[in-house]
């Protein structure tokens, strides 16, 4: 009845299930059928040869004796992970800290490599390609050695800190910015249209978009970050690694304790990995969810109301 109604009305498409999309299609172009068989073909190469490694690497450790069952008897007390539990909190202290301030700082980097105004442009990316060339160990090396001679001696967190936010905030500001540049124009033109002013337009319309699609890459700077936080045993702080040497010096027990600090890293990073990919995946489905016609019943009843004045007046 409603398309009788309304015959301009497209009749409403079934549902289809959305095609899988490149997760980076907005920075990356979209692989072709022969680009994903190769992509195929690598993974199960590659696969097949981390196998073969870890087969090689774990007959090479039974020869050896590293599979002993005395070994690993120390890893079955709750005293040992305790004090392994303790450097984690102390990386993800430190990788929080670090997150805060090098996401803050990206954004205002982002913001000034969209910028109109020449010079500020100039300065964040002269920032943003020093900061991604020139290596996180100098930067600590500097914090550790440098700074001191000039009678700056910042507290141990700080100086792991310092050098992973300069690094990790042109990194941020990379993916804002990308995240910027892949939303259409329209989105602000039409915020300017409504009367608002370009810093209110980026502030209220287009930063939060953008954010919003990048937050799958955010998250997996995020891991890449906690990686990075590793490098606090060069500084002498409390973090996973640097608890993880501690220990191995104490038991004598080298691979089995790295062994152990490697499954946490494991259980932190996967379990930040595979929040990304549900991420990704929410950001899929609300991207290619067809969009449902309302119902219109309003319409229809009157209709109904104008055909039966119409009979009256016929048999009047």
């Amino acid at each position: 009845m409603t398309a009788q109604l309304i015959p301009d009305r497209p009749a409403p498409a079934r549902a289809r299930k959305p095609k899988r999309r490149y997760d980076a299609a907005f920075i990356y172009d979209v692989p072709g059928p022969r680009g994903r068989r190769r992509i195929l073909v690598g993974s199960i190469v590659s696969i097949a040869a981390f196998a073969v490694v870890i087969g090689l690497g774990l007959w090479q450790f039974a020869a050896h004796g590293q599979l002993a069952p005395e070994r690993w008897a120390p890893f079955t007390e709750w005293a040992i992970w305790q004090y392994l539990l303790v450097g984690l909190l102390g990386t993800l202290e430190a990788a929080a800290i670090v997150a805060v301030l090098g996401g803050v700082l990206g954004v205002l980097l982002a913001l000034g490599r969209v910028s109109h105004v020449k010079w500020v442009r100039f300065l964040c990316g002269l920032y943003i390609e020093i900061a991604r060339t020139v290596p996180v160990l100098l930067v600590i090396y500097l914090m550790l050695f440098g700074l001191p001679q000039i009678g700056i001696n910042l507290p141990t967190l700080w100086k792991l800190v310092v050098p992973l936010t300069i690094a990790n905030a042109a990194v941020f500001a990379e993916i804002v910015r990308a995240g910027i540049l892949s939303l259409p124009r329209g989105q602000r033109e039409a915020a300017l249209s409504l009367g608002m002013r370009p810093a209110q337009a980026m502030a209220y319309v287009v930063l939060p978009q953008a954010v919003r699609n990048v937050t799958p890459s955010l998250v997996t700077q995020f891991v890449s970050l906690l990686k990075d936080t590793s490098l606090g045993y060069i500084v002498a702080f409390t973090e996973l690694l640097y608890r993880g040497q501690v220990l191995a010096s104490y038991l004598h027990l080298l691979i089995p304790t790295y062994v152990a600090v490697t499954v946490i890293y494991l259980v932190v990073n996967g379990s930040l990995s595979a929040f990304a990919s549900r991420l990704q995946r929410g950001s899929r489905r609300r991207t290619t969810a067809p969009p449902t016609l309302p119902s219109l019943p309003v319409v229809a009843a009157a209709a109904h109301a104008d055909d039966a004045d119409t009979t009256k007046a016929d048999h009047a």
